[in-house]
């Protein structure tokens, strides 16, 4: 395909509805965004209007995962439950895909597999999964386990659990509900399949009691940039939740994937890699700056050393403040991201004060000015082979989200790089991804 004829897929990261610490503190944001259905229904309106592809939720299973001076400062200690979210949603919107994020450690592939067939139905074919393996060990603690499982063994139980939840998606063909009112037959048993797994890790017997999802399968994003997350993403992935880095990161990591793609057979095309990209908008470049500089003003350093210590996986409040990141041990926690902050600590010469105020704002891809230059960002990412499109995190709600909407979605539209109508009413369609065969029966 060429390079003009690429256009930006968009997603919108909205569980927490901002992953800055001083998000809800902004002047003139809805301090309750994160907790409110009225005005989560109103975003995600918003983004359908924006033609955006996705409302992306991640999501987390503990609440104690930070210290209680920080916890009583953040908007995320109350969240909805993503799929019941989902759901109502849903009935609101008619073409924005939905993604909620579902562990692979903490919940059993029936569960998973049951709630996003619903979701996929209920939806009309707008669900998809986020796979996790979840790297929080206060999460381990809600689910009756004193620790969770090693980093790459969590992996390999995540590639044993993908195998049964797309199996059990399979196991009605989508003709099996015939319901012949005067033969009786309501469904025919032989176009029923009973998976009996059994592996190291699962044993599910099925079949799944739901017909085959709308979408044959809802769409499949996984968010590991670790070598276990890279390849476990270039088996199954069609969307890639990456942490944004430089554009040249950016490239090596688009170009690792894909080519990992290709050499197991894979349509480097089925996969969209979409980075987290967070964007501050203003009249000018300088206004944009004044907007970050307010906004990174209201985390309070209690929140930031805490964000720090989450992503490190020890305590960084027992570090001096004004010294540099003593080196780090090896943990348990996410690895790529990890990894990120220490190299940057390294690069930059920043204190843990400094370095936990980049985190408690946002560490990652900024794209901060007018719309113009963060359209012309964008655009040379996507030329360049740095993504297929973004994820984007927005700075504070309302505001935030409807200078995107507004002012960044129409530049890209004028430039012939995002789409000014969906194309199809299924989150696949949008997205330019097959429906995946059925497994076990031919059509």
């Amino acid at each position: 395909m060429a390079a003009a004829a690429r256009q930006l897929k968009l997603g919108a990261f909205m569980r927490p509805v901002s992953i800055h610490t001083g998000a809800w503190r902004y002047p003139g944001a809805w301090p309750d965004a994160n907790f409110n259905f009225a005005h989560l229904k109103s975003l995600i309106r918003k983004l359908e209007a924006g033609k955006f592809d996705a409302f992306f939720m991640a999501d987390h299973l503990a609440v104690l995962n930070m210290p209680v001076n920080a916890l009583k400062r953040s908007h995320t200690v109350t969240s909805f439950e993503p799929f019941t979210l989902l759901s109502a949603l849903s009935q609101a919107t008619d073409r924005i895909g939905l993604v909620a994020t579902g562990s692979t450690t903490f919940d059993e592939p029936y569960h998973v597999a049951r709630r996003f067939a619903s979701l996929d139905h209920i939806s009309g074919g707008r669900a998809g999964w986020n796979i996790v393996t979840t790297s929080n060990p206060d999460a381990a603690l809600n689910f009756g386990l004193d620790d969770h499982m090693e980093h790459d063994e969590r992996y390999r139980r995540a590639r044993e659990f993908y195998d049964v939840v797309t199996g059990l998606w399979d196991s009605f063909a989508d003709d099996a509900f015939v319901r012949d009112v005067d033969s009786g037959i309501y469904v025919d048993p032989a176009r029923m399949h009973v998976l009996g797994h059994k592996g190291k890790y699962l044993s599910v017997r099925g079949p799944l009691n739901i017909a085959r999802p709308v979408q044959g399968w809802p769409v499949i994003v996984q968010a590991g940039a670790s070598e276990a997350g890279r390849q476990l993403a270039a088996e199954t992935a069609e969307a890639v939740f990456t942490g944004g880095g430089s554009l040249a990161d950016g490239q090596k990591l688009y170009a690792d994937i894909k080519g990992r793609m290709e050499k197991i057979g894979r349509d480097p095309e089925h996969l969209k890699i979409l980075p987290g990209a967070f964007v501050v908008v203003g009249d000018s470049d300088d206004e944009a700056k004044e907007k970050l500089a307010l906004l990174d003003s209201r985390v309070h350093y209690d929140s930031a050393i805490a964000s720090l210590s989450v992503i490190l996986g020890t305590d960084a409040s027992k570090f001096d403040p004004d010294g540099l990141l003593p080196e780090i041990p090896e943990t348990n926690a996410s690895q790529s991201g990890r990894q990120r902050l220490v190299d940057a600590a390294t690069r930059d010469k920043l204190t843990v004060r400094q370095l936990a105020q980049r985190v408690g704002g946002f560490g990652g891809l900024k794209f901060v000015g007018t719309a113009k230059t963060i359209a012309d960002r964008m655009e040379e990412w996507l030329t360049t082979r740095g993504s297929d499109g973004f994820n984007i995190m927005f700075p504070f709600l309302p505001a935030g989200l409807d200078d995107v909407v507004d002012k960044v979605v129409p530049e890209l539209q004028r430039r012939g790089i995002f789409r000014t109508e969906y194309e199809g009413a299924t989150l696949r369609e949008n997205l330019g991804l097959p429906r995946p065969k059925n497994r076990f029966f031919e059509s």
